[in-house]
């Protein structure tokens, strides 16, 4: 059974750009994902590359990953600023090839302390009664 949700992203870049008076607020490029793909086999966050251009990313390293089609080369961007259930971080983001979808990765599920959940999809972990709780071990 696939999940998804909703992630708001906003180019971290832009974010330190307002804040030191360089850019106006609503110059900040954002995005709304309405379908992400929550993949608990993912690591973090990767999007298409259209929507890495439209964020404005800028590249920073080239990997080689692992995908469920076997061994391929990404690249490595710069970071965003994400928000999913009301939770904000920020995460660098890797390519993916155009007719893929957004993935949300365990690492985004870990920082916010999000679980799957069968019936609901992505909720707030449970065990920490709504909290926002990091393990910090």
């Amino acid at each position: 059974m696939e999940h998804t949700t909703r992630i708001e992203l906003e180019n971290l870049k832009d974010l330190h750009a307002v804040e030191l008076g360089i850019l106006k607020s609503e110059d900040v490029r954002r995005l709304t994902i309405e379908d992400a793909l929550v993949d608990t086999g993912a690591t973090g966050l990767c999007l298409p590359k259209s929507l890495i251009a439209q964020l404005g990313l800028t590249p920073l390293r080239s990997i080689d990953v692992q995908t469920a089609n076997g061994p391929a080369a990404r690249t490595v961007y710069s970071e965003v600023r994400y928000t999913v259930l009301e939770r904000t971080y920020s995460i660098q983001v890797t390519d993916l090839p155009e007719d893929a979808p957004v993935l949300v990765g365990h690492m985004i599920l870990e920082a916010l302390d999000l679980c799957v959940d069968m019936r609901q999809g992505l909720i707030h972990n449970p065990a920490h009664g709504g909290a926002w709780t990091i393990k910090m071990l």
